[in-house]
């Protein structure tokens, strides 16, 4: 897949690069909106809590760094930089996301097309795959899946007290929108 931007076609690596980046402030605005001493609230018994959910989005940053290392990324429901004896805090989280955004960046930048076009798995515990495409192909699904709890944790804002960030345009929670 070719791009082309200012007259520079993109390869999908730099395509997904540029777009990765792009995200990276709604990102910050959805986690930085979320009200800290409710990062319990679910709005369901089934569904993750608002603390769970923005650990997710910090753990496929960090998920997707073993992925640009080692072509495996391993499925891991336990996120292992956090807490163990308590539960994280909202800045925690929020750094935890930032530090793992800026190591990925470092990797991203330092992959080259081969590297990106090589096989790669999802894995959980040792052998069982759960996903097999490309290095590049995993990092779409991780961007893409990062995107959709983005979307999820949002809706959790208002009901919790908070004010929705503008994400690709103004949201209800702006000044003077609708």
């Amino acid at each position: 897949m070719t791009t082309q931007l200012s007259g520079h076609d993109l390869s999908n690596r730099e395509f997904f690069i540029r777009r990765w980046e792009q995200e990276y402030p709604a990102f910050q605005a959805v986690l930085r909106a979320l009200p800290s001493d409710q990062l319990d609230y679910r709005p369901h018994a089934r569904s993750r809590s608002a603390g769970e959910l923005a650990i997710l989005l910090a753990s496929l940053e960090q998920g997707s760094i073993e992925l640009c290392t080692t072509q495996r990324n391993s499925y891991n429901a336990a996120m292992p930089w956090h807490p163990a004896d308590r539960p994280a805090t909202l800045d925690e989280i929020i750094a935890a996301y930032e530090v793992h955004h800026k190591a990925l960046a470092e990797k991203l930048f330092m992959l080259d097309d081969s590297t990106w076009n090589l096989q790669a798995w999802l894995v959980r515990g040792e052998q069982e795959i759960l996903l097999k495409d490309t290095v590049g192909g995993l990092m779409w699904i991780a961007l893409f899946d990062a995107v959709h709890h983005r979307g999820q944790l949002s809706t959790y804002i208002r009901p919790m007290g908070g004010k929705v960030p503008s994400v690709y345009g103004p949201s209800a929670d702006d000044a003077g929108v609708f």
